[in-house]
Formats: structure tokens, C-alpha cells, sequence
């Protein structure tokens, strides 16, 4: 799947810096430093602090499977002035993170022109409706919610409930006795479900553990557990109001707020009303519900009928919309990622007419969804889906790469607006950038923009993609496209419908 395509030259962006949490310091970092190498490029492998002898064992078993220490080299150090030398370094020519939108934010401040490749925040909801079977959705809402301690990524912090549910008390108290009955304890005691967060909890954290906004009540109230600030019994939040402070903010821990929906259409608009879109969870019977929410909920890794954590490679490709992804957004694990650290311009001898291929392109590819593990028990789609809108910054009028340009908006429906330099300044685009913002969130270039222009892009929310234009559809297109996995599970207590046989469809 990585393969170059012909008419294609292929270079290495240099040296690529893997920056991975403490949360995941195995799994996400070899990844991550896999791509990289798969590219050809170098990589220095900063793993997080606090768990730097587990990824040492990652860079002694790649060192020990051939591959050269001075192409991989492992480099702990502090989050500080040192860390901070590393990624500003200009030798670098591309960092992977996964961490907070505050961390890439930082990121791109200390150096603008940074290619960065950044996973970062998120605010999941699962959706329960009146159509889903409650017990079901108790268990992987719990799971989703409360286990790792609440301190992944993808875990659902918010529980949009539908007016039916939310208001029943055997609703209630089976939710809140599955997750009482969680035992809470060290992770040396093999009965712990519920372990030590890695850290004393953040500010957010712990306002989130210990205060109510207004109109919130405990449905289950969190302990700490003796004089560990790390332990805590989980805890649930009734009453969470729109646009209130725990609807907005990611809390990383083992707490969960629900909310009262009116309607499939309101739960939607609640999910939907937040700047992240990581993960998104629907539990519902109804076909019709499923496939409404499908069409129209924002987020990168979508779940139907189970929990919203334990992405698996090639299944679920990982990574987020809005505010949860900084750069391209080619997902961890998926069919675009190895190619983010390539850069790929068209060969002198090429003879691929654009329009052709781009079209192809569409027609046989991007257009379609692709379930390439083709689970009996789990459908797991990859398929694309417009991106807001394209802002393409020129330095001069280039009428063969704005015809690239507008076939490809024609084609995928995201939006194109043309600014050029020599016609417009630096300083008139970069205050404009935030308007534009409203109806697109890539910022497209063909060589690097001043640091004014950058800095407005990235304050403005925009990902910015520096990439030369290719005749090649495959390649072209997925910068006009936001990548999602949807996730359904096919069958109920192991029973597949679609497989019954017809005797115990009573036909």
C-alpha cells in the first residue's frame, strides 16, 4: 500500500523526531518510529519521562533486528530546555507527537516552519438512545469511561443519554453500581481494575473530581484513596449542561459527566459541539438511528454498539478531526501514514495527465469505503469524507497547480479559496486567516510561507500542509480529505444475524 507510484520521485524529509506519551510508550512510538524508517528517514526516539525504560526495550529490540544506532537513536531527556533545543533544532524535518493540543501548540510557536504530525486532545462522547440495549451500553460505556484510570485518549468522558434512558432510575443505578464495582487499587494487586493515575491529577483533573458546576449532581461521588493523590474511586457526573466548563474541557481521568438529550438530532449536536473530534460512540438497535449518526457526527475513529478505546492497526487507523489532529491528518496505522514523511513530486519524464488520474482517483478510491480485515463479527470501515475547506497560498499565479487545485475541489467538495502573495501581502493574508477559518481548516502551500503567515494559520486553527502538487490522484486527494474509521460490532452476545440460518429466523 505504500509503495511509490510510478511517475513519482520519492525523498526523504531527514531526520524525523518521535515524540510519544506516557500513556501508550510501547505501542505508539514503534508506529510512529516503524513509518519513519519505512521512508528512509533517521530517526531520535524522545520517549516520555516517565516511562523511559519501557521504550528503551522498543529501541533495543529495533537495534537488536538490524536496524543501525545511528539511524534510530534513542535520546532521553527533560520536557525542558532541553527537550525544547531537540524540536526547534531546524535540522529536523519532521516530528510525530501525541500529546495535548497545548504541547503541539507549543510545538509550533518554538519553530512555525516545524513539519509536525501531532494526535492530540480529545472530548468523547458515546451517544446511548432509547433504541439501544441498556445493558450493553452500561458495560462498554463503564469500560470506555473508567478503565487505564479514565487516562487514554480515546476514552469516552461524556455520556449523551436520550431523554428515556437518562430519566429511568434502573438506568441510573445499574450504571452506577457497574462502575462501584470496579475495584480500585495498586497495579501490583491482580483484582485492580481501576489503577494509580501516572501522574497527581492536572488542575482540570482535579476540579473535575472534586467540584460541581451549576445544575451538576454526583450520581457517584470520587474518593481519594488514603494519602495517594493518585488513587481514586470513579466518579459520575449528572447534569452536564451545553457549553458548560466539563462539557468543554478534557480531563484525562476516571471521571464521567452525562447529559440529557432530546433527540438523536440533539445528542448529535451536543457530540458534535466541542473544537476536538477524536473518538465518538453510538449505542442504538435502530439501523436508521446508525445510519443518521454516521452521516453526520465529527470525529476521526467512530464506534457503533461498543466501547470507544482499543483501536487495533488496519481495523481502527487512529487519528482525529477539528482540534484532535495538528498537520495532514494521516492516521496512525493507516494506508496514508508512511507517505507523511516522504515528499513526493511528480519525475521529469512523468506522463500522467492529472485530470485522468485524479478523477480515476476519486472514482475507484476515495469515493468508496474499504474494509480490508473483513471481520464477520465487526465491520471496519476506512473511508474519506471532505475536509472543511482548502486555503491555497501562492507566491506567485500558477495556472497548471490551480487546475490541480480546483479538479480536486471539484471533486471531493471541499471548499477552495486562492490567495497570492504578489497580489495580496503577507500581513493583509495572515489577518484574514481568521476569518477564513469559518469555512476551512487546511492552510495548502508549495514552499514554506513567512513565519507571520504561520503563526496567524496556527493561531487561527488551522493544519497547515506544505506538499509540492502531483499529477497523481491517489496522492493529491487525500489532502482534500478527512480520514475516519467506523467501527460496528455485527453481532449481540456472539450471535451474528446476518449468519443465522433460517430455522432460527423462523423462516
Amino acid at each position: 500500500r505504500h509503495e511509490v507510484p510510478a511517475g513519482i520521485d520519492a525523498k526523504p524529509v531527514g531526520i524525523v523526531v518521535v515524540t510519544p506519551p506516557w500513556n501508550f510508550p510501547y505501542a505508539i512510538p514503534c508506529g510512529g518510529v516503524l513509518a519513519a524508517l519505512m521512508a528512509g528517514n533517521s530517526v531520535i526516539f524522545k520517549p516520555a519521562p516517565e516511562t523511559a525504560q519501557t521504550a528503551y526495550l522498543l529501541a533495543k529490540q529495533l537495534w537488536a533486528a538490524g536496524i543501525p544506532e545511528d539511524v534510530l537513536q534513542f535520546y532521553p531527556c527533560d520536557d525542558g530546555e532541553v527537550g525544547t533545543s531537540l524540536i526547534s533544532d531546524p535540522r529536523v524535518g519532521a516530528i510525530i507527537l501525541t500529546g495535548s493540543l497545548e504541547t503541539a501548540r507549543f510545538f509550533q510557536k518554538t519553530r512555525p516552519t516545524m513539519r509536525l504530525f501531532a494526535e492530540t486532545s480529545g472530548k468523547n462522547a458515546t451517544v446511548i438512545t432509547a433504541q439501544a440495549d441498556r445493558e450493553a451500553a452500561i458495560k462498554d460505556l463503564v469500560k470506555s469511561a473508567f478503565f487505564h484510570a479514565g487516562q487514554k485518549c480515546s476514552a469516552s468522558s461524556l455520556a449523551i443519554v436520550e431523554a428515556e434512558v437518562y430519566d429511568s432510575p434502573d438506568f441510573r443505578r445499574q450504571l452506577r453500581d457497574c462502575a462501584a464495582s470496579l475495584f480500585v487499587g495498586p497495579s501490583t494487586d491482580a483484582r485492580s481494575v481501576i489503577t494509580p493515575t501516572v501522574q497527581a491529577p492536572s488542575p482540570a483533573l482535579e476540579r473535575a473530581l472534586t467540584k460541581l458546576e451549576p445544575g451538576e449532581e454526583w450520581l457517584l461521588k470520587p474518593k481519594q484513596i488514603g494519602d495517594d493523590p493518585c488513587s481514586w474511586t470513579p466518579g459520575i457526573k449528572l447534569g452536564v449542561k451545553e457549553g458548560s466548563w466539563f462539557h468543554q474541557t478534557e480531563c484525562f481521568g476516571p471521571v464521567l459527566g452525562l447529559m440529557r438529550a432530546n433527540s438523536l438530532s440533539h445528542a448529535i449536536k451536543l457530540q458534535n459541539g466541542t473544537r476536538f473530534g477524536l473518538t465518538a460512540g453510538l449505542h442504538t438497535l435502530d439501523p436508521r438511528q446508525i445510519a443518521i449518526w454516521r452521516d453526520k457526527v465529527e470525529a476521526g475513529n467512530l464506534y457503533i454498539n461498543r466501547g470507544t478505546t482499543g483501536a487495533v492497526v488496519q481495523r481502527q487507523p487512529f487519528g482525529g478531526w477539528k482540534a484532535s489532529s495538528v498537520g495532514p491528518g494521516s492516521k496512525a496505522g493507516g494506508p496514508n501514514y508512511v507517505w507523511s514523511f516522504l515528499t513526493l513530486t511528480d519525475a521529469v519524464d512523468s506522463q500522467v495527465l492529472f485530470t485522468s488520474s485524479y478523477t480515476e482517483a476519486w472514482d475507484n478510491y476515495f469515493s468508496k469505503g474499504h474494509d480490508p480485515s473483513k471481520l464477520r463479527c465487526e465491520s471496519n470501515v476506512f473511508r474519506y469524507r471532505p475536509c472543511k475547506g482548502v486555503v491555497l497560498r501562492l507566491k506567485t499565479r500558477d495556472e497548471a497547480i490551480i487546475s490541480k487545485a480546483e479538479l480536486a475541489s471539484k471533486l471531493t467538495g471541499a471548499s477552495l479559496t486562492i490567495s497570492i502573495e504578489s497580489e495580496e501581502s503577507d500581513a493583509d493574508f495572515a489577518a484574514r486567516l481568521p476569518a477564513l477559518i469559518q469555512n476551512a481548516d487546511r492552510l495548502r502551500t508549495v514552499d514554506v510561507p513567512a513565519d507571520e503567515v504561520l503563526h496567524a494559520a496556527n493561531e487561527s486553527g488551522f493544519n497547515w500542509i506544505d506538499a509540492p502538487f502531483t499529477s497523481n490522484g491517489r496522492l493529491e486527494l487525500r489532502f482534500w480529505l478527512r480520514e475516519q474509521a467506523v467501527t460496528q460490532t455485527r453481532h449481540r452476545y456472539g450471535q451474528i444475524s446476518e449468519f443465522q440460518p433460517d430455522s432460527r429466523r423462523g423462516l
